[in-house]
């Protein structure tokens, strides 16, 4: 009988000690959270205009978190997509501005007498 009460005790201090360590290690390691997608703009979009005139053009568009971020996330993007007039330089910019919780503006932008038909790329953000 003291065997089986030894065991059945040693069995809730262990469980007790493992609940307590996982309490611990999720307080001083926080998880990391990682949300991402894709962006695309061509003249589709009626605000478009990065495939005319000449001078600085741009255009934003909104991206919506998923799911809000705890605190302001750091923001990266990529361009895996372009499609411009061969005629000419092809100068751009994308940057994600006015990025909160809940979201970022995407700002692309084009100078000169640059012509961009298409432009995509994706984009990943990241908190603590």
């Amino acid at each position: 009988m003291q065997t089986g009460t030894l065991k059945k005790n040693y069995q809730r201090v262990i469980f007790l000690c493992f609940t307590l360590l996982l309490f611990v290690t999720s307080n001083f390691y926080p998880q990391t959270n990682i949300q991402s997608g894709g962006w695309s703009v061509s003249p589709s979009l009626s605000s478009y205009s990065l495939d005319s005139n000449n001078g600085e053009r741009s255009m934003t568009i909104e991206i919506r978190f998923k799911d809000p971020f705890k605190q302001k996330p750091s923001v990266f993007l990529s361009v895996s997509q372009i499609d411009a007039d061969k005629e000419t330089n092809v100068r751009y910019n994308v940057e994600a501005i006015s990025v909160s919780r809940d979201g970022f503006t995407l700002k692309i932008k084009t100078w000169a007498d640059s012509k961009i038909f298409s432009i995509s790329g994706s984009w990943i953000a990241h908190a603590q």
